[in-house]
């Protein structure tokens, strides 16, 4: 079986989110944020796992379903810390971040499957990417991967294309960065906590 592995940081205000300030409030963005990773988890304990594991940084909470082990994040830029999570896994693996809240178990039920593929591609609508499998985790393939700017998806995708690995796509999903984004991904999902949350704030004013 496949390790499904989620990558996030603690919800604290100030540490997460900062790019939906304004116009919520940090400790609203915090709550968001907190809304998303549960979602995100929920939809992953959901899953038939060879292991369920949280890569965090920062400490667990309330928010953690049972069923999880947690490791820490290591130090160092993103690719380091997607690389070392993917070199903690001894058999195939699926990582995905805490940033796509509308992610069901259906999303992710195909790239658990590598019988036909090597690896698993999700491509962000931002131009990144929101889930990475690997039949065979060679943190390699995500050293030195540009992060956070818009052409990371790519690169990312045509190092896996040159390692000649069978690349099966999933479907572009949209990260949670921007007020913009928040609006789009509660649509996309309304019956989840961060669509309710995102209900909450709106009404009582945070968002005009």
């Amino acid at each position: 079986m496949t390790d499904l592995l989620v990558i996030a940081k603690e919800p604290l205000p100030g540490r997460v989110k900062t790019r939906l300030t304004p116009p919520y409030s940090p400790a609203e963005a915090a709550a968001l944020a907190e809304a998303a990773l549960a979602d995100t988890l929920a939809a992953v304990a959901a899953v038939p796992a060879a292991r369920r594991v949280l890569v965090l940084d920062g400490r667990p909470g309330p928010w953690l379903p049972p069923g999880f082990t947690v490791v820490p994040q290591c130090g160092g830029g993103l690719d380091a810390r997607l690389a070392a999570a993917f070199a903690g896994c001894a058999g195939p693996a699926l990582l995905i971040g805490m940033d796509t809240p509308q992610v069901t178990p259906a999303h992710l039920l195909p790239a658990m499957d590598f019988d036909a593929h090597d690896a698993w591609f999700g491509p962000a609508a931002d131009g990144g990417f929101w889930a990475l499998g690997l039949a065979d985790p060679d943190p390699s393939l995500l050293r030195g991967v540009p992060m956070s700017v818009p052409e990371t998806g790519a690169v990312l995708e045509l190092r896996l294309r040159s390692a000649g690995l069978r690349t099966g796509r999933l479907g572009v999903q949209r990260d949670v960065d921007t007020a913009a984004d928040a609006v789009e991904v509660a649509a996309a999902a309304p019956h989840g906590r961060f669509a309710a949350l995102h209900s909450r704030l709106r009404v009582s004013g945070a968002v005009r």
